[in-house]
């Protein structure tokens, strides 16, 4: 019987935490969730080519600067498809480094350290 307070304390403690402080708790590192969309985007790409930069901005997503530097070059659409971010370091810091030091817009490898 004397369990009975102790338990309603931890419960009223538990709830007592804000939520944001709460997901944090449960918050995935940015470390992991830069190496799943990594093995996403490459298992993707074994369906078939990925959509073309350019119909990807006009769909109205941002791209990332290295991104819209491929999306202005004067090449065809089919080697628009090229996954940028395979060769891109942002990617590799971001599966290596928990906050990894990638300043610039629209990557999502910056992206993960915010969510």
């Amino acid at each position: 019987m004397n369990d009975q307070p102790l338990r309603d304390d931890t419960f009223f403690a538990e709830i007592a935490i804000p939520d944001d402080a709460r997901e944090a708790q449960y918050r995935a590192p940015s470390r992991l969730k830069a190496r799943i969309y990594s093995r996403l985007v490459k298992r993707q790409l074994v369906s078939g080519p990925l959509l073309s930069l350019t119909r990807t901005k006009q769909s109205g997503r941002s791209l990332c600067v290295f991104e819209n530097l491929v999306q202005t070059l004067p090449v065809g659409e089919k080697a628009k498809t090229f996954n940028c971010c395979s060769v891109c370091h942002a990617r590799v810091l971001g599966e290596q480094l928990e906050h990894a030091p990638i300043f610039w817009g629209n990557c999502p490898y910056v992206g993960f350290r915010r969510s």
